[in-house]
């Protein structure tokens, strides 16, 4: 059986308006294979705009 860690990559969510990087999760590469795509709030826009998955972080 797999070990649950290696499944889950970590990732770092990156404003599509600023472009600087707001968040920092863990998806799962098994279950969602293609690049995030979430409507998060940014600090620096003031508002709540779409936030893309940038590369995988160590």
């Amino acid at each position: 059986m797999a070990n649950k860690g290696e499944q889950r990559v970590k990732i770092a969510l990156i404003c599509t308006v600023c472009k600087n990087r707001n968040y920092i999760t863990t998806r799962n590469k098994v279950n969602t294979p293609e690049k995030l795509k979430l409507k998060k709030y940014c600090n620096y826009c003031r508002k709540a705009v779409e936030h893309k998955e940038t590369e995988k972080l160590k």
